[in-house]
């Protein structure tokens, strides 16, 4: 367990870093609590929303370090949303599809809805988000959160994808998730009014500094 006057470091990810990274987004994927009650696989959201944007962008990957080696924290995710489908539904299904098969049924539990998302990337294209075509996923572990390390791994994100051409992106956040929601706005994210979004609420933002102040300084 972290104490507070431990100092974390913002760096790329490595692949050593993936059991690490897998255990955050468990801890981290129901409303920004722990999982594991509800999701009895600990594989299993790590593949759908972690995983492969560190397969295949790497290059946008950055972990919070707490210090000796581990990763604590997380930002991923993809430049293109529509390659990145292309490349989910070509090479990472038939990599996952012997261990996840597609329920035959509607689902029943979490996990089957959650394997229903895995066999259908395609729900990420979102015709309201075209101007954002780069999206994210962020997660920390709660003793790191609220320490200005979400903000630092926002701006390494941010500056990655400027840096390849890339001028705005979105995320897509449960909407009973009111401190992610503070979070997001904090750091300068607006909404997204999305037709038919069901339990979550779109956010977007230019890939810049905001000239009104969004707290996110660069190193």
């Amino acid at each position: 367990m972290p104490t507070q006057d431990r100092t974390g470091v913002i760096r790329p990810y490595r692949p050593a870093d993936r059991e690490a990274v897998a255990d955050v987004c468990v801890r981290t994927a129901h409303n920004g609590g722990d999982s594991r009650a509800i999701y009895p696989d600990q594989r299993l959201l790590p593949s759908l929303f972690a995983e492969p944007y560190c397969h295949f962008e790497p290059e946008l990957a950055f972990v919070l370090d707490d210090g000796t080696g581990r990763a604590v924290g997380y930002i991923v995710g993809t430049a293109d949303t529509g390659r990145f489908v292309e490349n989910f539904r070509r090479t990472w299904i038939p990599r996952l599809a012997g261990r996840y098969p597609e329920p035959a049924l509607p689902p029943r539990t979490p996990t089957e809805e959650m394997i229903r998302l895995l066999h259908h990337p395609e729900r990420m294209l979102v015709p309201e988000l075209a101007a954002y075509p780069a999206h994210l996923h962020i997660d920390l572990l709660p003793p790191w959160q609220g320490r200005g390390y979400g903000r630092r791994l926002m701006r390494a994100f941010l500056d990655a994808l400027h840096g390849q051409g890339v001028q705005a992106v979105h995320l897509g956040m449960v909407t009973v998730n009111t401190a992610a929601r503070a979070f997001y706005d904090r750091v300068g994210f607006h909404e997204i009014p999305v037709a038919d979004a069901g339990p979550l609420t779109y956010l977007g933002r230019a890939t810049t500094a905001d000239p009104r102040g969004d707290g996110l300084r660069r190193a």
